[in-house]
C-alpha cells in the first residue's frame, strides 16, 4: 500500500497524468455522444423535410390583400398612430380577447375643452 501523505514526485506525476487522461477520455466520449446525437437529429430533420412536400403538393401562393385577422381600415381623428395602438392594446387586454378578434372602426382623441 502506498503512503498518500508522503508520496514521491514520480508517483505524484503519474497520479496527475492518470487523472488528466481520465478527464480527457471522458470529454472525448461526451463529444462522440454529442456528434452521434447531432447526426441522428439531422437525419430525422431531412426525413421530415423530404416527407412534407410529398404529403402536400406545392400550390401557388395567392397574394393576400390583408393579413389574417385584420378587420379592415382604421380611421384616426387627431390621434397619433402610436397612441391608437396603445388604446387598442389596452382595450384588448381589458376585455381579455386577442386583438385580432376586435374591430376598431375609428379612434378620435377627445380634447379637454371638448368635454
Amino acid at each position: 500500500m502506498t503512503d498518500l501523505v508522503n508520496i514521491s514526485a514520480v508517483n505524484a506525476w503519474i497520479v496527475a497524468l492518470l487523472g488528466y487522461v481520465v478527464v480527457f477520455i471522458g470529454l472525448v466520449m461526451l463529444m462522440a455522444v454529442m456528434m452521434i446525437m447531432g447526426a441522428i437529429m439531422v437525419s430525422r430533420a431531412k426525413k421530415a423535410q423530404a416527407a412534407a412536400p410529398a404529403a402536400a403538393p406545392a400550390a401557388p401562393a395567392a397574394p393576400k390583400a390583408e393579413a389574417p385577422g385584420t378587420a379592415g381600415e382604421l380611421k384616426l381623428y387627431d390621434t397619433d398612430p402610436r397612441d391608437a395602438a396603445m388604446v387598442m392594446a389596452i382595450v384588448a387586454d381589458t376585455l381579455g380577447k386577442p386583438l385580432n378578434q376586435l374591430r376598431f372602426k375609428s379612434i378620435k382623441e377627445v380634447k379637454e375643452d371638448e368635454i
